[in-house]
């Protein structure tokens, strides 16, 4: 993927900028570096009983706390340790991911090839299989490959691979838990010919962007 993308997609306040185009995110506070803030603050602003907290910039479920209303001076150290060194995000705990999951929807080129379904293990609300989740086929539905497609092609250039990983929210509406274009995994093993495509649009890229090298040296 291109370096634009690359560095967009790096930050999760790539969020806002979907969110602006009018894709559902899950209800999330951004907290900036260095902003004056405090749990109990935040749970009196947004009226949630829970909710999870982790940084702008990270990946693995790094520094990822989820958060009752009732134990914010649990937590509250934690806060304030990682907002003097980096934004946070602040987000409203989904309750379906813990009992439906989270589906991964992987794309090359911008279209839809396969997908895989997340679930935390018993008592948790991490998908990752770093922290015992497991990871199986799925079929997605016509709306989850559309909602999908849409996260893809309105970012700021179509990525030749991704990840789109969803979720029903608390609302039971679909909604983007990460847009994943940076080294995602894409479960390759679960659809071989996902692999041909990529191979094939890279080619594509490359062919394209040396005939523009050339067209712009003779020009």
């Amino acid at each position: 993927n291109v370096p634009e993308i690359i560095y967009w997609n790096l930050d999760k306040h790539y969020l806002s900028d979907l969110k602006r185009q009018g894709l559902n995110i899950p209800a999330t506070h951004f907290i900036e570096k260095g902003e004056q803030q405090s749990l109990q603050n935040l749970f009196k602003k947004t009226h949630w009983q829970k909710a999870v907290l982790k940084p702008a910039i990270a990946g693995a479920a790094r520094e990822t706390f989820l958060i009752d209303i009732n134990e914010t001076d649990k937590f509250e150290k934690d806060l304030q340790r990682l907002i003097t060194k980096e934004a946070m995000l602040f987000q409203e705990f989904q309750h379906q991911i813990q009992s439906k999951g989270e589906i991964s929807l992987i794309m090359i080129g911008g279209k839809y090839t396969h997908a895989v379904l997340k679930k935390a293990k018993a008592g948790d609300f991490r998908v990752q299989d770093d922290f015992g989740g497991s990871v199986e086929s799925y079929e997605a539905s016509k709306d989850e490959i559309a909602f999908a497609e849409r996260a893809i092609a309105i970012c700021l250039h179509t990525p030749l691979y991704g990840r789109v990983d969803v979720f029903y929210d608390n609302n039971n509406e679909l909604a983007l838990g990460e847009l994943e274009l940076i080294e995602p995994e894409l479960w390759f093993r679960n659809c071989p010919e996902a692999a041909n495509r990529l191979a094939e649009a890279v080619s594509k890229f490359i062919s394209s962007n040396n005939q523009k090298i050339q067209t712009n040296n003779y020009s």
